[in-house]
C-alpha cells in the first residue's frame, strides 16, 4: 500500500472513530443527526459522509440514535428489519409523530450545542482509543461522493 494510501485510510478510520464516539455519547431517549454530527467534527456539510460512516458502524454503536434533519428514519434499512429501528428508539422513550417523525426539539441532542467546548473535545480526543477501519467500498465512496470532504479532485477539475 502507498503511504498517500496508508494516509487517506488513517484519516479516515480517525473520522470513523469520532463518529461513533459521538453517537456513542448521544443520551437513551434522545436522537441526533447526521448533521450534527458532521459538523461537531468540523464538517459543516458532512451529513452524507456521518451516513456513509454509519452503514459500517460496530457493535456498541447505537445507531438508531442517528437520524436526518427532517426527524426521519433514513437508515432504518440498515437493521434487521425496517421496524427494527422505530421499535429501538421507541423502547428508549421516544413518541414518533402520527407523520412517522421524531420531534427534534424535544429529542435531539446536538453535541455542538448540549455539550461545552471542552467536554466536546475531551470526548474527540478520546476517540483515538477506538481501533476502527473503513472497508474498501467506504474508501471509495468516500473518494467519489460529491460531497465527501475526501473526495479526490481530479487536477483538470481542481
Amino acid at each position: 500500500m502507498s503511504n498517500e494510501a496508508s494516509t487517506f485510510q488513517e484519516r479516515v478510520s480517525e473520522v470513523m472513530a469520532r463518529v461513533y464516539t459521538l453517537v456513542r455519547a448521544c443520551p437513551s431517549g434522545r436522537v441526533t443527526t447526521y448533521g450534527w454530527i458532521g459538523k461537531a467534527l468540523g464538517y459543516p456539510r458532512g451529513a452524507s459522509m456521518v451516513g456513509m460512516i454509519m452503514n459500517e458502524s460496530p457493535r456498541g454503536v447505537p445507531a438508531q440514535r442517528v437520524i436526518n434533519s427532517q426527524g426521519e428514519l433514513s437508515g432504518s434499512w440498515a437493521f434487521e428489519t425496517p421496524e427494527k429501528m422505530r421499535q429501538l428508539l421507541e423502547a428508549e422513550g421516544i413518541v414518533f409523530s402520527a407523520q412517522g417523525r421524531v420531534d427534534l426539539k424535544r429529542y435531539g441532542w446536538d453535541p455542538s450545542r448540549d455539550l461545552d467546548a471542552q467536554a466536546l473535545q475531551e470526548l474527540l480526543d478520546s476517540a483515538s482509543a477506538l481501533n476502527v477501519g473503513a472497508s474498501p467500498q467506504l474508501l471509495s465512496r468516500l473518494r467519489r461522493h460529491p460531497a465527501s470532504p475526501f473526495r479526490e479532485v481530479p487536477d483538470e477539475q481542481a
